[in-house]
Protein backbone atom coordinates (compact mmCIF):
# COMPACT_ATOMS: atom_id res chain seq x y z
CA UNK A 1 0.00 0.00 0.00
CA UNK A 2 1.20 3.66 -0.58
CA UNK A 3 0.93 6.51 1.74
CA UNK A 4 1.64 9.89 1.13
CA UNK A 5 2.61 10.93 4.94
CA UNK A 6 4.05 7.55 6.27
CA UNK A 7 6.18 4.56 5.32
CA UNK A 8 5.01 1.02 6.79
CA UNK A 9 7.54 -1.99 6.47
CA UNK A 10 6.88 -5.96 7.49
CA UNK A 11 9.40 -8.10 8.72
CA UNK A 12 9.67 -10.93 10.59
CA UNK A 13 6.22 -10.49 12.34
CA UNK A 14 6.84 -6.88 13.21
CA UNK A 15 5.27 -3.71 11.11
CA UNK A 16 7.68 -0.91 11.41
CA UNK A 17 5.52 2.29 10.73
CA UNK A 18 7.31 5.51 10.44
CA UNK A 19 4.99 9.42 10.24
CA UNK A 20 7.33 10.72 7.24
CA UNK A 21 7.45 14.48 7.21
CA UNK A 22 10.38 15.49 8.65
CA UNK A 23 10.54 18.92 6.77
CA UNK A 24 8.02 19.49 9.09
CA UNK A 25 9.57 17.50 12.31
CA UNK A 26 6.64 14.81 11.30
CA UNK A 27 3.89 17.04 12.32
CA UNK A 28 0.25 16.07 12.50
CA UNK A 29 -2.06 16.97 9.76
CA UNK A 30 -4.96 15.55 8.24
CA UNK A 31 -2.83 13.31 5.81
CA UNK A 32 -1.09 11.65 8.33
CA UNK A 33 -4.66 10.95 10.04
CA UNK A 34 -5.46 9.62 6.90
CA UNK A 35 -2.90 7.30 6.37
CA UNK A 36 -2.76 5.97 9.90
CA UNK A 37 -6.58 5.40 10.06
CA UNK A 38 -5.45 3.31 6.76
CA UNK A 39 -2.20 1.91 7.90
CA UNK A 40 -3.87 0.81 11.52
CA UNK A 41 -7.19 -0.95 9.34
CA UNK A 42 -4.43 -3.12 7.47
CA UNK A 43 -2.54 -4.14 10.29
CA UNK A 44 -5.59 -5.08 12.22
CA UNK A 45 -6.23 -7.79 9.63
CA UNK A 46 -2.91 -8.61 8.46
CA UNK A 47 -1.96 -12.01 9.73
CA UNK A 48 1.57 -12.16 9.26
CA UNK A 49 1.97 -9.30 11.74
CA UNK A 50 1.80 -10.09 15.59
CA UNK A 51 3.38 -6.71 16.98
CA UNK A 52 4.02 -2.89 15.18
CA UNK A 53 6.74 -0.32 15.86
CA UNK A 54 5.76 3.22 15.67
CA UNK A 55 8.72 6.25 14.94
CA UNK A 56 8.99 9.35 13.06
CA UNK A 57 11.78 9.88 10.40
CA UNK A 58 14.73 11.61 11.09
CA UNK A 59 16.90 12.12 14.36
CA UNK A 60 15.07 15.52 15.68
CA UNK A 61 11.79 14.31 16.33
CA UNK A 62 9.12 11.66 16.99
CA UNK A 63 6.10 13.92 16.56
CA UNK A 64 6.50 17.57 17.23
CA UNK A 65 2.55 18.29 17.33
CA UNK A 66 -0.34 19.06 15.24
CA UNK A 67 0.48 21.12 11.82
CA UNK A 68 -0.85 24.53 13.76
CA UNK A 69 -1.14 26.50 10.20
CA UNK A 70 -3.98 23.53 8.74
CA UNK A 71 -5.94 24.67 11.76
CA UNK A 72 -5.06 28.33 12.92
CA UNK A 73 -8.50 29.42 10.98
CA UNK A 74 -10.49 26.49 12.04
CA UNK A 75 -14.07 27.58 13.52
CA UNK A 76 -15.61 26.01 16.71
CA UNK A 77 -17.47 23.28 14.52
CA UNK A 78 -14.12 22.51 12.64
CA UNK A 79 -12.09 22.42 15.96
CA UNK A 80 -14.45 19.63 17.72
CA UNK A 81 -14.36 17.46 14.26
CA UNK A 82 -10.65 17.56 14.26
CA UNK A 83 -10.83 16.83 18.02
CA UNK A 84 -13.20 14.33 17.28
CA UNK A 85 -10.76 13.07 14.14
CA UNK A 86 -7.86 12.60 16.01
CA UNK A 87 -9.47 10.89 19.18
CA UNK A 88 -11.16 8.63 16.98
CA UNK A 89 -7.78 7.41 14.94
CA UNK A 90 -5.46 7.42 18.38
CA UNK A 91 -8.67 4.86 19.84
CA UNK A 92 -8.34 2.52 16.97
CA UNK A 93 -4.40 2.42 18.02
CA UNK A 94 -4.65 1.62 21.42
CA UNK A 95 -7.45 -0.28 20.67
CA UNK A 96 -5.18 -2.82 18.03
CA UNK A 97 -5.43 -6.42 18.28
CA UNK A 98 -1.69 -6.18 18.66
CA UNK A 99 0.90 -4.64 20.54
CA UNK A 100 2.68 -0.93 18.93
CA UNK A 101 5.46 0.34 20.78
CA UNK A 102 5.90 3.86 20.50
CA UNK A 103 9.54 4.32 19.75
CA UNK A 104 10.36 8.49 20.50
CA UNK A 105 13.10 9.15 18.91
CA UNK A 106 13.17 13.05 20.19
CA UNK A 107 10.05 15.70 19.93
CA UNK A 108 6.81 14.47 21.42
CA UNK A 109 5.07 17.14 21.61
CA UNK A 110 1.30 18.19 21.55
CA UNK A 111 -0.19 15.55 19.60
CA UNK A 112 2.99 13.82 19.22
CA UNK A 113 3.07 13.05 22.61
CA UNK A 114 -0.45 11.88 22.45
CA UNK A 115 0.01 9.55 19.88
CA UNK A 116 2.82 8.09 21.59
CA UNK A 117 0.49 7.54 25.21
CA UNK A 118 -2.34 6.08 23.25
CA UNK A 119 0.51 3.47 22.20
CA UNK A 120 0.64 0.32 24.60
CA UNK A 121 4.29 0.53 25.62
CA UNK A 122 6.89 3.62 25.13
CA UNK A 123 10.74 3.71 24.78
CA UNK A 124 12.56 7.14 24.30
CA UNK A 125 15.44 8.18 22.90
CA UNK A 126 17.89 9.65 25.26
CA UNK A 127 17.86 13.44 23.15
CA UNK A 128 13.45 13.36 23.41
CA UNK A 129 11.50 16.01 24.46
CA UNK A 130 7.95 15.30 25.98
CA UNK A 131 5.30 18.03 26.73
CA UNK A 132 1.37 19.08 25.89
CA UNK A 133 2.27 22.52 25.05
CA UNK A 134 -1.37 23.39 24.57
CA UNK A 135 -1.59 25.98 26.95
CA UNK A 136 0.45 28.62 25.37
CA UNK A 137 -1.62 28.85 22.23
CA UNK A 138 -4.63 29.05 24.68
CA UNK A 139 -6.41 25.71 24.25
CA UNK A 140 -5.96 22.39 25.40
CA UNK A 141 -4.72 18.82 24.49
CA UNK A 142 -7.31 17.51 21.98
CA UNK A 143 -6.23 14.11 20.70
CA UNK A 144 -6.50 12.42 24.60
CA UNK A 145 -4.23 14.02 26.20
CA UNK A 146 -6.12 15.22 29.42
CA UNK A 147 -7.95 11.78 29.75
CA UNK A 148 -4.79 9.42 28.94
CA UNK A 149 -1.75 11.32 30.92
CA UNK A 150 -3.44 11.07 34.46
CA UNK A 151 -3.94 7.21 34.00
CA UNK A 152 0.06 7.01 33.42
CA UNK A 153 1.54 9.45 35.53
CA UNK A 154 -0.88 10.48 38.45
CA UNK A 155 -3.21 13.76 38.22
CA UNK A 156 -0.48 15.72 39.94
CA UNK A 157 1.99 15.23 37.39
CA UNK A 158 -0.70 15.39 34.92
CA UNK A 159 -1.83 18.76 36.13
CA UNK A 160 1.69 20.05 36.20
CA UNK A 161 2.76 19.16 32.50
CA UNK A 162 -0.53 20.87 30.93
CA UNK A 163 -0.66 23.88 33.24
CA UNK A 164 3.08 24.76 32.65
CA UNK A 165 3.19 23.29 29.36
CA UNK A 166 6.84 22.51 30.05
CA UNK A 167 8.63 20.30 28.03
CA UNK A 168 10.30 17.55 30.20
CA UNK A 169 13.42 14.76 29.49
CA UNK A 170 13.40 11.36 28.64
CA UNK A 171 14.63 10.40 31.78
CA UNK A 172 11.81 12.36 33.83
CA UNK A 173 9.37 11.01 31.84
CA UNK A 174 10.61 7.41 32.60
CA UNK A 175 10.71 8.50 36.32
CA UNK A 176 7.25 9.16 36.08
CA UNK A 177 5.89 6.11 34.12
CA UNK A 178 5.28 8.04 31.27
CA UNK A 179 7.83 6.16 29.13
CA UNK A 180 9.24 2.56 29.77
CA UNK A 181 12.94 2.83 28.95
CA UNK A 182 15.24 5.58 27.79
CA UNK A 183 18.11 4.34 25.14
CA UNK A 184 20.68 6.28 23.46
CA UNK A 185 19.12 7.42 20.36
CA UNK A 186 21.14 4.83 18.16
CA UNK A 187 19.79 1.77 20.37
CA UNK A 188 16.42 3.17 20.55
CA UNK A 189 14.96 1.02 17.21
CA UNK A 190 17.29 -1.90 18.07
CA UNK A 191 15.81 -1.94 21.64
CA UNK A 192 12.32 -1.34 20.38
CA UNK A 193 12.68 -4.38 18.04
CA UNK A 194 14.06 -6.54 20.61
CA UNK A 195 11.10 -6.39 22.51
CA UNK A 196 8.62 -6.92 19.35
CA UNK A 197 10.57 -10.00 18.80
CA UNK A 198 10.16 -11.04 22.46
CA UNK A 199 6.46 -10.87 21.88
CA UNK A 200 6.21 -12.47 18.81
CA UNK A 201 6.70 -15.55 20.44
CA UNK A 202 3.97 -15.36 22.15
CA UNK A 203 -0.14 -15.99 21.71
CA UNK A 204 -1.76 -13.72 19.74
CA UNK A 205 -4.70 -14.64 21.04
CA UNK A 206 -3.69 -14.09 24.49
CA UNK A 207 -2.14 -10.67 23.92
CA UNK A 208 -5.00 -9.51 21.78
CA UNK A 209 -7.12 -10.34 25.24
CA UNK A 210 -4.98 -8.69 27.05
CA UNK A 211 -4.89 -5.62 25.41
CA UNK A 212 -8.74 -5.35 25.48
CA UNK A 213 -8.57 -6.12 29.07
CA UNK A 214 -6.05 -3.66 30.43
CA UNK A 215 -7.72 -0.78 28.35
CA UNK A 216 -10.76 -1.36 30.28
CA UNK A 217 -8.91 -1.86 33.34
CA UNK A 218 -10.10 1.33 34.91
CA UNK A 219 -14.03 1.03 34.33
CA UNK A 220 -16.49 -0.32 36.46
CA UNK A 221 -16.66 -3.95 34.38
CA UNK A 222 -13.26 -4.22 34.24
CA UNK A 223 -12.65 -7.14 36.26
CA UNK A 224 -15.86 -8.98 34.79
CA UNK A 225 -13.93 -7.98 31.58
CA UNK A 226 -10.96 -10.23 32.68
CA UNK A 227 -12.92 -12.91 33.67
CA UNK A 228 -14.86 -13.19 30.34
CA UNK A 229 -11.38 -13.25 28.78
CA UNK A 230 -9.77 -15.76 30.86
CA UNK A 231 -12.91 -18.47 30.29
CA UNK A 232 -13.23 -17.53 26.36
CA UNK A 233 -9.19 -18.37 25.57
CA UNK A 234 -9.59 -21.96 27.08
CA UNK A 235 -11.44 -22.40 23.86
CA UNK A 236 -8.70 -21.37 21.95
CA UNK A 237 -6.01 -23.60 19.80
CA UNK A 238 -3.35 -21.12 21.66
CA UNK A 239 -4.11 -22.09 24.74
CA UNK A 240 -3.98 -25.62 23.80
CA UNK A 241 -0.68 -25.30 22.05
CA UNK A 242 0.67 -23.66 24.55
CA UNK A 243 -0.43 -26.32 27.66
CA UNK A 244 0.86 -29.40 25.11
CA UNK A 245 4.15 -27.74 24.45
CA UNK A 246 4.39 -27.18 28.26
CA UNK A 247 4.03 -30.34 29.22
CA UNK A 248 5.95 -32.13 26.62
CA UNK A 249 8.56 -29.51 27.36
CA UNK A 250 8.95 -27.50 24.20
CA UNK A 251 8.80 -23.64 22.58
CA UNK A 252 5.15 -23.11 21.51
CA UNK A 253 4.75 -22.49 18.08
CA UNK A 254 1.67 -20.24 18.06
CA UNK A 255 0.24 -19.69 14.04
Amino acid sequence: MNYESIKLKIDQKIAYVTINRPESLNALNSQVFNDLEAAFNFLENEKSVRCVILTGSGEKSFVAGADIKEFSSFSQEKATELSKRGHFVFNKIENLNKPVIAAVNGFALGGGLELAMACHIRYASENAKLGLPEVTLGLIPGYGGTQRLPKLVGKGVANEMIFSAKMISAEKAKSVGLVNEVFPLEQLLPKAQELAEQIVKNSPLGIAKAINAVNVSDTENGMEREIEAFGELFEGHDFKEGVEAFLAKRKPVFD
